[in-house]
């Protein structure tokens, strides 16, 4: 008899177009998900009678409501997982801001990786660039050519001024003014919205392709991510899933999904390669940072069915930790001042100019501590924060022109 086994378990992650109905078998848009483990189960509550009898034994057992309990445990990487992302965001990627094609547009080196683009027609802040964004040039010449295809993070915006960092360390190629040159932010992003939030259920299959099984739980939503940025090592994500429905199936019906998308074959990230930036300052003293995004979702169970009706959102809370050698005050001093600051950090799947990334955007932070550990080592404090609603932040495009996204989070993808 076969037993089923990890390496030929597949899982599939398929949008459903309401709540209440499984994904169509043959959903173009199912796709497999990469992953180090994921875990679907369904859980029910039981109850034992506590009637006193003569036997003095137990007369009854039953079972209660269902409800599905799920874990998507990965490697970051650029694509694999932008539906549970935008899930749990509330927002459906949006595509990066582009300036016009101009000719009045300066490269100028201020020093290793860092440098500025200054045009009087580009209108950076109007068309909606903003700190932390990542960006590409296209069009110069000559010494500017280094600057095409290149890997940027915004540092600073004004209206005529766009203040970068080269993700590579490379330096920006200077340049006068006289090439047609175009900005762009590259992919696409994702953020909490102020309003018009998205609501999305996902049917997830575990196809047991080694033993002809399957099972399908559906009117599931996304509760938890939480991402973990090591100094050394893979960068990794972790999924907490809620549902409320499974479907099983078996010989001659399994897989139930028979259109499915390829799993995403991109490179996964390294914190060795990027740049993270704290209150705008380069910082190359950073052991770790990890961050947690919680969707506050609650189900309640109803009289006469074993099934909860629904799955209510929350607020969307974000919070993690930064841990950093101890050099100087300044870091504590955003604890004990209550400064508020913003973290911006970008990384790559390798070190080529236009090497695929993600970059994650927190434009108001507060540092909830700053402990100190001990040893015959490097001293490392631990700090950690929560991230807020930017409230000095303005829309991605139009609008009240400002350099900061109105939002609590924002992601960024290359490849979407």
């Amino acid at each position: 008899m076969a037993t089923a086994s990890g390496v030929e378990k597949k899982l599939i992650l398929a949008p459903q177009a309401n709540q209440g109905t499984i994904a169509v078998a043959s959903l173009a848009t199912a796709q497999y998900l990469r992953r180090v483990t994921g875990t679907f189960n369904m859980t029910k509550e039981t109850y034992q009678s506590n009637e006193m009898r003569d036997d003095r034994q137990i007369g009854d057992f039953r079972h209660g409501v269902r409800s599905i309990e799920g874990a998507i445990s990965g490697e970051l990487s650029p694509g694999t997982y932008k539906l549970l992302m935008a899930a749990i965001l509330r927002k459906a990627a949006v595509a990066g801001v582009a300036t016009e094609a101009a000719i009045d547009c300066t490269a100028a080196s201020t020093g290793g990786a860092t440098g500025t683009f200054t045009s009087a027609t580009q209108a950076y802040l109007a068309t909606g660039f903003k700190i932390g964004d990542i960006v590409r040039w296209t069009g110069w010449a000559t010494t500017g050519v280094p600057n095409n295809a290149h890997n940027m993070m915004v540092t600073a915006v004004s209206a005529t001024v766009l203040t970068v960092v080269t993700l590579d360390g490379v330096a920006i190629g200077a340049k006068a003014a006289g090439d047609s040159v175009t900005c762009t932010v590259t992919g696409k992003k994702i953020w909490i919205p102020q309003t018009a939030h998205t609501e999305d259920w996902f049917s997830i299959e575990n196809a047991y392709t080694d033993v002809d099984l399957s099972e399908v739980f559906w009117d599931c939503k996304v509760n938890t991510m939480a991402v973990k940025l090591p100094a050394s090592g893979m960068a990794t994500i972790d999924f907490g899933i809620m549902g409320l429905n499974v479907t099983n199936f078996a010989a001659g019906n399994a897989p139930y999904f028979t259109a499915v998308l390829a799993a995403a074959t991109g490179g996964v990230l390294a914190s060795v390669n990027g740049v993270l930036l704290v209150q705008g300052a380069a910082v190359a003293l950073l052991t770790s940072l990890d961050f947690d995004v919680a969707g506050g979702l609650t189900s309640e169970a109803v009289v006469g069915s074993n099934v909860k009706p629904d799955i209510f959102d929350g607020r969307v809370a974000v919070k993690g930790n930064m841990s950093v050698f101890f050099t100087d005050a300044t870091f504590r001093g955003y604890f004990e001042d209550e400064t508020e600051v913003s973290i911006n950090a970008a990384f790559t799947t390798g070190s080529a100019a236009n090497a695929d990334f993600m970059a994650f955007s927190m434009p108001r932070v507060k540092v909830g501590g700053a402990s100190k550990d001990d040893g015959e080592k490097g001293i490392i404090q631990t700090l950690p924060f929560v991230a807020l609603f930017n409230t000095t932040g303005g829309p991605a495009t139009g609008g009240t022109a400002t350099d900061e996204l109105a939002t609590t989070i924002s992601i960024q993808d290359s490849t979407l």
